[in-house]
């Protein structure tokens, strides 16, 4: 007997695509069969055509709560992620207050979220100057690693590490460091009312490149693994293939606004459309597209950055006033999907990027993949159905997008969570720490 059957045309494991049936005992996956397997359960549901996949794992998410709860809170971003296909997300340690950059503000942030997250959380550490005494006990408390700002986060009370402080850092404690990549030496101030274009040009990829080399350079000195976040720049993409090929452990990511959006195409003040690092443009995208099919960008995350509309300065338009932060946890799967399938990638290929290899960056090995053994998160995903974006029907607190009005192929239908559906009425999901790895 198990509780439920799932089957599928078009079930996406890591081989593929095939037609399977998967059977869930207990929130864990215990067998995947042929699509006419007989099991004995207290349910079956045939999705036919519809497409199962493995919950995606997002590992770059702000939710900003305690604080900051007026931009995002934990209810509302968990109930977008569940909505997106997202059924795990690792929390920064900043937006909130406090920031998480010691156990009691990781206590204060977890008894925040206790009771209303509808899938399941983990934590960053956050390391700034004068922390690194703390990073020890913080990465025993459970949290998955710790982030660092190599240039101003643009809150105060999470401050930028200088290159001989990340080295600090990295010597204080044996875990994953993933790194905000910019070089303040080389980002310039803006003026009140600024363009997009000069937004973009206060933030040149040489920043990205200078940065990156700091990080690769601490790598490789404290013998650390680093993950560059939110890779923007293609042209510094040599940088981590050559500590690749050096053997470093050296990660990078990027995200969906990078891949799909064009620095060309944002209107005269659209502030939807600023975040740091910048969104470049279509020949940049196109590199970053191939890194990802060769494996040397290794996932896709949302770096949900929600914030109030006044926050993003929509009634003026001014990017330097503007708070520069995507939210897009809820339309990641497809606006990836959407874009994918255009250059010749399989759902396999999403899932891969976005489910997969995240959850293997912060060691969720039981997570995002359909496997015997593997947690039972999973996703019914129409690939064929279309869409366009209305901004009213986004989960998270304050649905401002770049995407309204886009049209994207790729419905989400059901999610589950350990084998339940995730409904936004009963908030199921559960703290992870390392000990879930």
């Amino acid at each position: 007997m198990v509780e439920l059957v799932l089957r599928s045309r078009r079930v996406v494991t890591g081989g593929g695509e095939r037609a399977a049936a998967v059977a869930i005992q207990g929130g864990t996956i215990v067998a995947v069969g042929s699509y006419d397997d007989v099991f004995d359960t207290e349910a079956d549901t045939d999705l036919g055509g519809t497409a199962l996949l493995p919950g995606l794992v997002d590992t770059h998410v702000h939710v900003n709560e305690p604080g900051r709860t007026e931009w995002e809170g934990f209810a509302s971003a968990t109930r977008a992620a569940a909505a997106g296909g997202v059924t795990t997300i690792i929390d920064m340690p900043l937006n909130s207050l406090p920031p998480t950059v010691d156990v009691p503000a990781l206590r204060v942030k977890q008894a925040a979220a206790r009771g209303q997250t509808f899938v399941d959380v983990g934590f960053w550490g956050g390391a700034i100057p004068g922390n690194s005494s703390a990073l020890p006990a913080l990465h025993e408390a459970g949290v998955f690693g710790f982030k660092a700002f190599l240039a101003d986060s643009g809150v105060p009370e999470f401050p930028p590490l200088s290159p001989p402080e990340l080295a600090a850092a990295l010597d204080a404690a044996p875990a994953l460091f993933v790194i905000h990549a910019e070089d303040p030496r080389y980002l310039s101030d803006l003026s009140g009312g600024a363009t997009y274009d000069e937004f973009l040009a206060s933030r040149p990829p040489e920043a990205e490149h200078a940065a990156i080399a700091t990080a690769v350079e601490a790598a490789r000195r404290a013998g650390r693994r680093v993950h560059i976040l939110h890779l923007s720049a293609a042209t510094a993409l040599p940088l981590i293939a050559a500590a690749r090929a050096e053997g470093l452990p050296v990660t990078a990511e990027t995200c969906p606004h990078y891949l799909t959006l064009d620095a060309g195409h944002i209107p005269d003040g659209a502030t939807e459309f600023k975040c740091c690092p910048p969104i470049r443009d279509a020949a940049n995208a196109d590199l970053l597209w191939r890194a990802l099919a060769d494996g040397l960008i290794t996932c896709v995350v949302s770096d949900h950055s929600p914030c109030t509309p006044e926050l993003k300065r929509r009634d003026t338009g001014d990017f330097a006033a503007a708070w520069g932060g995507i939210a897009s946890v809820q339309l990641g799967l497809p606006v990836i999907w959407t874009a994918a399938r255009a250059r010749g990638h399989a759902l396999a290929d999403v899932a891969d990027w976005m489910a997969r290899r995240p959850a293997d960056l912060v060691g969720l090995h039981r997570k995002g993949r359909i496997e015997v053994g593997a947690q039972a998160d999973l996703v019914a995903f129409d690939p064929e159905e279309t869409f366009v974006v209305e901004p009213a029907r986004l989960h998270h607190k304050n649905p401002v997008t770049p995407y309204a009005g886009k049209k994207l192929s790729g419905v989400v239908r059901t999610t589950w969570l350990r084998g339940h559906a995730v409904t936004g009425d009963v908030a199921r999901g559960r703290f992870l720490t390392r000990e879930d790895t």
